[in-house]
């Protein structure tokens, strides 16, 4: 059943618009003319740092002069978004970016209240919005206790409790496990009477959400129209440019064939108890990873995935059972656990990429991000080619799309050629080019024989790259 939780839908243009982001010589988009009726439901493709999120931003009022150069206009309702921000509902890309209170109920009540909505009012709404999005705790569940998942439907529920004219989802289902995906679609698509404008990288689940596409390129608007008009006319050369469309995964990494090698790592019994909680979560994780295989973790949101990831790669002490090293990974250093490893030695064994890439950035430049602790500058030039960031050399990390900020923290990871790879969702916000790019380099790793371990929800790397599978 459809239902109305929008105000009165606004149309949204844009007229030459540009932005360049301070401190870089690009335009993050350029030229952009498009208008977006009231009521629309666009989905908003591009190639990975093709300017979706930088889009959106502008059209939620969310660009601030001194953080960059403007070009043309943009108007919500006929208005510039600035003035505009009551009437937009914006899901960033990066849940946590919209998190700002300590408990899950007050966070989502937070645009609420600012808005002066009556007392009485706000906790119906509030409840309304965390069950719609599926939110599986009360309102007093602490924020920092959340998985990945968890904070985008907090953060999807936030959007949705304003009841916005003009609904901005950048990536609403890359971190959530498939029955939260699912949920997260259903919803969209009973949701009636406000404008929406969904950037997605699955594609085929997003078409039914939508009545028209738009891809864009930084230098504007590539194709416009009806979805499968568009893929029909377009969809050859917008899938060469990385652009994903419907049923454009196709092809195979190498696979070597050859045995498992050495362990590299063990766990026994492994748990951590988070800091408020009762309950371990992961618990009781028993598993080996060896050289030469790719073991994918797998599991809902709030199964202990990614806190099984920091505990594999030495960044979180196990409050229950053990982590060890063996020789084969560690030589010497292996007579102790890796969390008690200073942050050099762990660096050269093991390489992590977390959920969160821009927690893992220290500099303020790429190239140096990935030169960090004395890596050959050959090295860098080769990871800066191999994952498409050469012309983001000199740029700084924190300005980086969100698919190239993940590439970055997969090039961090590798600078050093650890033994063993520990990758939190490395494929998120990945164009379908990059995504083929990261699978072939993984798969290269492999077979030459470094254990890698992928957290992931994404079923496509797993069939194409997996040995191995660890249900949570």
């Amino acid at each position: 059943m459809s239902r109305s939780i929008a105000g009165p839908p606004v149309e949204v243009t844009a007229r030459g618009f540009g932005w360049r982001y301070a401190g870089r010589r690009a335009w993050a988009v350029r030229d952009l003319d498009l208008t977006i009726g009231a009521g629309e439901r666009v989905l908003l493709l591009g190639a990975s740092g093709a300017g979706k999120s930088t889009v959106l931003a502008a059209f939620a009022g969310l660009l601030a002069d001194d953080s960059g150069e403007r070009a043309g206009t943009v108007s919500v309702g006929g208005r510039d978004p600035r003035e505009a921000r009551a009437e937009v509902g914006m899901l960033f890309q990066d849940p946590q970016t919209s998190l700002v209170l300590e408990r899950s109920g007050d966070d989502v009540a937070f645009g609420l209240e600012n808005h002066g909505v009556p007392t009485a009012e706000i906790w119906s709404r509030v409840d309304s919005a965390l069950a719609e999005v599926g939110f599986p705790y009360p309102r007093e569940r602490p924020t920092h206790a959340l998985s990945g998942g968890e904070q985008q439907r907090l953060a999807l529920a936030g959007a949705l409790v304003m009841r916005p004219g003009l609904l901005l989802l950048d990536e609403p289902t890359a971190n959530l496990d498939p029955l939260g995906a699912d949920l997260v679609r259903t919803l969209l698509k009973g949701l009636t009477g406000q404008t929406m404008v969904l950037v997605e990288h699955r594609v085929a689940e997003a078409v039914p959400l939508v009545d028209r596409v738009i891809v864009i390129s930084p230098d504007g608007v590539l194709a416009d129209g009806d979805p499968e008009r568009v893929f029909a006319a377009h969809g050859a050369d917008l899938a060469a440019q990385g652009v994903w469309v419907p049923g454009a995964t196709g092809g195979a990494p190498r696979r070597a064939m050859r045995p498992r090698g050495d362990t590299l790592l063990r766990a026994d019994g492994v748990g951590f108890r988070h800091r408020g909680s009762t309950v371990p979560v992961p618990y009781g994780i028993d598993l080996e990873i060896a050289e030469g295989e790719v073991l994918a973790v797998r599991g809902p949101n709030g199964a202990g995935k990614s806190t099984l990831a920091l505990l594999l790669g030495g960044l979180l002490r196990p409050t229950h059972g053990d982590v060890t090293a063996t020789a084969a990974l560690a030589g010497g250093d292996a007579r102790t656990p890796p969390w008690r490893w200073r942050a050099a030695t762990l660096a050269g064994h093991i390489g992590s990429v977390f959920q969160s890439p821009e927690h893992q950035f220290v500099t303020s430049r790429v190239r140096d991000e990935i030169a960090l602790g004395g890596v050959p500058a050959e090295t860098v030039d080769d990871l800066l080619t191999r994952l498409r960031l050469e012309r983001l050399a000199e740029a700084n990390p924190w300005t980086l799309s969100g698919g190239e900020a993940r590439r970055l923290s997969v090039a961090t990871a590798l600078a050093r050629a650890p033994g063993l790879l520990v990758l939190d969702e490395p494929t998120f916000g990945q164009d379908r080019r990059t995504w083929w790019e990261l699978i072939e380099l993984t798969a290269r790793l492999r077979d030459d024989g470094r254990g890698i371990v992928v957290v992931t929800h994404d079923g496509d790397l797993v069939d194409v790259l997996a040995d191995r599978e660890l249900h949570l």
